[in-house]
Formats: C-alpha cells, sequence, structure tokens
C-alpha cells in the first residue's frame, strides 16, 4: 500500500532544502568558488538528491514494483508505470551520477557543473515532485 504521507512528507523535505539552497545561491562561479558557499551548496543538492531517491524508493515500494537491483531501477520502474516521464527518468539518472560523485568521490566536482545544477537545473526537481504528485491520486 502506498504511503502517500511520507511520500508527501520526503517531498516536504525536498522543498525545505531547495528553500535553503536559494538563501545561499551564489551570483556568480567566482562566488560559488568560496569555500563555505561551495560545501553548502553541494550538500544540500546531495540530500535533495537522496530525498529524490528516497522517495522513488517508497513509491516503488508502495506500487509493488519488485525490489530494485539498483538506483536506477528505481526510475525505470516508475518510468515504466507512468509515474514520471522519460525525460525524467534520465534526468534522475544524472542526479543519481551528481550525487554519487559528491559522495563518494568518484571523481573530481567538476564547480562549473554544480553551479549550472545549483542555477540553471533546480526546476528538475520541482518537475519530479509534480510528477509524484500529479500521479498520487491515480495510484
Amino acid at each position: 500500500m502506498l504511503d502517500r504521507d511520507r511520500i508527501v512528507g520526503k517531498l516536504d523535505t525536498l522543498d525545505g532544502y531547495l528553500r535553503e539552497l536559494d538563501t545561499i545561491l551564489p551570483r556568480s562561479l567566482e562566488e560559488y568558488r568560496r569555500i563555505e558557499i561551495r560545501r553548502a551548496c553541494e550538500r544540500l543538492v546531495q540530500v535533495a538528491v537522496e530525498c529524490v531517491i528516497d522517495t522513488c524508493t517508497l513509491v516503488v515500494a508502495g506500487l509493488r514494483l519488485g525490489l530494485p537491483a539498483e538506483e536506477e531501477d528505481l526510475f525505470d520502474k516508475l518510468e515504466a508505470r507512468g509515474v514520471i516521464s522519460t525525460g525524467t527518468r534520465d534526468t534522475l539518472r544524472r542526479m543519481k551520477g551528481c550525487r554519487n560523485i559528491l559522495v563518494h568521490e568518484y571523481g573530481t566536482v567538476a564547480d562549473e557543473v554544480i553551479f549550472e545544477t545549483i542555477t540553471n537545473n533546480r526546476g528538475d526537481f520541482v518537475q519530479f515532485k509534480r510528477e509524484i504528485l500529479n500521479a498520487l491520486p491515480r495510484l
């Protein structure tokens, strides 16, 4: 059974992270490169993406779509069920990759990539939230 309250709670948490990000949003790449701004932005992107993944996990489990072999399977299952669009699925894969670089240091974090994410791609989080909320009544 879908736990709508927990899903909506996760989406509210996501909103909180995005609001926090708005309060420290740098106006330039140079400002972003200040260590305290960069680290705060990186952390907020990380926890926002983790919140998205947690939301996906709750929906997949609630719909009993099967155990994912890995996190990306969550996105595929939700797209196949019509919960999220193909475009959002692809965006979530990129978000997860960015989060993995931040958390696991699989590679060097390019300041330009994170700055681009926080200045131009925050709408991806909003789109994800919109698709989940639109899908909830029919699930």
